[in-house]
């Protein structure tokens, strides 16, 4: 359970753990390339007159063989770009919306796709985010096949 350590019932600030990138990598990527991290704050309500948002609680978060090239620095043109050394890290993940304002998504519904490896994630364009319909499977299944093939 996140840490609220400020506000009332309308604005609920909490610590947002996350994996930073730290520097671009040459060789294999070891643990001291990122850093775990509670500094950072989130709030858990959007703002109403901002449209298009969606806030994200992350369940899932998958780890896959692409993500070490975007470890290195890349070519302008490459197909994904490289991680930006200080953000977090992201990759496809399942998500539980905790609050909208895009017409797509609503507070409640599960999604897959592109996400931060963070606690909550706050997502401005989302919509390449996917609703999940079926949850009579696991929802790990979401940030693997079902999920980067759409089998769903």
């Amino acid at each position: 359970m996140a840490e609220v350590f400020e506000g009332s019932p309308e604005l609920v600030v909490v610590r947002n753990k996350q994996v930073i990138f730290k520097d671009y990598v040459n060789g294999y990527p070891k643990e001291s390339d990122m850093v775990v991290t509670s500094d950072a704050t989130v709030r858990l309500e959007l703002p109403k007159n901002e449209d298009g948002q969606v806030l994200l609680k992350n369940l899932y978060l998958s780890c896959d063989p692409y993500m070490r090239g975007r470890m290195s620095k890349r070519l302008e043109g490459s197909y994904t770009p490289s991680f930006t050394p200080g953000l977090p890290i992201s990759g496809y993940g399942v998500a539980k919306v905790l609050d909208s304002t895009h017409p797509k998504f609503n507070k409640g519904d599960l999604v897959s796709g592109i996400t931060n490896w963070e606690e909550y994630s706050l997502i401005m364009n989302p919509e390449s985010l996917i609703k999940i319909q079926q949850t009579d499977i696991p929802l790990s299944y979401y940030t693997g096949i079902l999920g980067k093939l759409k089998l769903y």
